[in-house]
């Protein structure tokens, strides 16, 4: 769906991305039936963790290889800041929560874990660590949005199912993982799973899989 790279670290962390792309406030999402108040809670640690996200693609420029991969991470950075980041602020506006409040907003201990986690996957690490860090997020997402689009009828949660599902971020996930393929041969050669990197790549994705099904945890949690 988004790559071959992509498609083997999904393989290899099954269960796990079972559980992170079927996770009850997945389904809640689906049906409708997720309160609202545990859904602006997470809207609101989630732009959290989209500020550090963004972070974290910014810190992709520096660890690129090429002129692409830095074009591509610039163009990450500016959707997330400018595109994505707005879905959050406008729901949360409608409820009476300014963009101000969000981003004073104290981070959840889910949010911390897996956010720094990241940052330290690319600042330790190469571009290929922060990509297998960051790529759950990214696909998951892309793949949530789909599935929730094609079996669902209208609930309170269609805005934020449409724009996982809608053109524009699936070209970006099937950008992401065009792009992950091509850093994962340059560095690693054309069989990347012959090499000794392999395995840590596969479980830096599922440790951020996992890091996944507990941010969903939290967002149950309130």
């Amino acid at each position: 769906m988004y790559g071959s790279t992509f498609t083997e670290w999904r393989s290899e962390a099954a269960e796990e991305w079972h559980r992170f792309t079927h996770h009850p406030f997945v389904e809640g999402l689906r049906d409708g039936s997720l309160p609202r108040q545990a859904f602006l809670n997470y809207l609101i640690q989630d732009y959290v963790f989209l500020i550090h996200f963004s972070r974290a693609w910014a810190l992709a420029v520096v660890k690129a290889e090429t002129v692409e991969e830095m074009r591509f991470a610039t163009d990450t950075l500016d959707a997330l800041l400018n595109g994505e980041i707005a879905l959050h602020v406008a729901t949360c506006t409608r409820e009476g929560i300014d963009e101000a409040t969000l981003f004073a907003a104290p981070e959840a201990v889910q949010n911390i874990a897996y956010t720094r986690y990241v940052l330290d996957a690319g600042h330790s690490g190469d571009f290929l660590d922060l990509l297998a860090a960051l790529a759950p997020c990214v696909l998951g997402y892309g793949e949530i949005g789909l599935r929730l689009a094609a079996g669902r009828g209208n609930t309170p949660y269609d805005e934020w199912i449409d724009t996982y599902a809608g053109h524009d971020f699936q070209k970006a996930c099937r950008d992401a993982g065009a792009l992950i393929d091509r850093a994962v041969a340059r560095r690693l050669g054309p069989s990347p799973q012959d090499s000794p990197r392999w395995a840590t790549l596969s479980r830096r994705f599922a440790t951020a899989v996992r890091l996944e099904i507990g941010f969903w945890d939290m967002g149950l949690q309130g």
